[in-house]
């Protein structure tokens, strides 16, 4: 039985990861790269390392905090933030991501995901949707949960799969930092139209929600969260030990 992943997640803001509410209202924690070494240590399967504002201030990712942040880690790093081109793809890659995140980017260019597929593999794809509800409608928004899109959210991630995209980290927005439990009915949505992995994002409030996840929702392949792992209110190792002893498989 293939073990369920918790992956913790840097949002990277003037090279200090930050967290806050509803995709607002951020607050500085930690320096990524002392976080990532922290997160390698104790138990993390694999990290995510996002600029979160890269797309709204129309730049590229910051590179030099990724690199450093990359020496530290020995578990797959997935990294996005401003990532619009193949070019980006490659850039992000030789800074030592194993997997590329892009969100707003293939927005913009429906093709782009199809592209880096073909040049790096599926595997190394990642579809990042943020996702409100709106008037009882699941809509895509864009540059960090900024910008309504207009577009079905179901409707996008299944074009994304049939694209290439070999992974969907799902962003509940108004779940996100709420800590109430993760999106359950969002996420069945989604793993009901696609085959590849979904990782939940958004919700996490303690070590039940995730076991209630991964019991109500077999399908969904990780739980990500923020800050409920950088101010130490869930230790990985616990939460893990609580998974195997309700049957969810863990890495231990």
């Amino acid at each position: 039985m293939i073990t369920k992943r918790i992956i913790p997640c840097l949002d990277v803001r003037d090279g200090q990861v930050v967290k806050g509410v509803n995709f607002g209202g951020l607050r500085q924690v930690a320096s990524p790269v002392e976080l990532a070494e922290y997160y390698s240590r104790c138990g993390a399967d694999e990290l995510v390392f996002y600029d979160i504002t890269a797309s709204s201030d129309g730049r590229k990712l910051f590179t030099d905090i990724l690199r450093e942040t990359a020496k530290n880690v020995f578990i797959p790093l997935t990294v996005g933030g401003g990532i619009n081109t193949v070019d980006d793809f490659d850039r992000v890659l030789k800074c030592g991501a194993d997997k590329v995140s892009v969100n707003s980017g293939a927005i913009r260019n429906p093709a782009l995901i199809g592209e880096a597929a073909k040049l790096y593999g599926d595997q190394c794809a990642v579809l990042s949707v943020d996702v409100k509800r709106v008037d009882g409608e699941l809509r895509v928004y864009a540059k960090g949960g900024r910008e309504n899109t207009g577009l079905d959210a179901i409707e996008w991630i299944k074009r994304g799969v049939d694209s290439g995209a070999g992974e969907i980290v799902l962003n509940s927005i108004d779940t996100d930092g709420v800590k109430g439990g993760f999106d359950l009915p969002m996420l069945e949505a989604v793993c009901n139209v696609v085959s590849v992995p979904v990782i939940a994002s958004g919700g996490a409030g303690n070590i039940a929600d995730f076991i209630t996840l991964f019991k109500t929702l077999p399908k969904v392949d990780a739980g990500l969260a923020a800050s409920i792992f950088h101010f130490g209110e869930v230790e990985i190792a616990d939460l893990k030990q609580e998974m195997k002893k309700n049957g969810i498989p863990a890495r231990v």
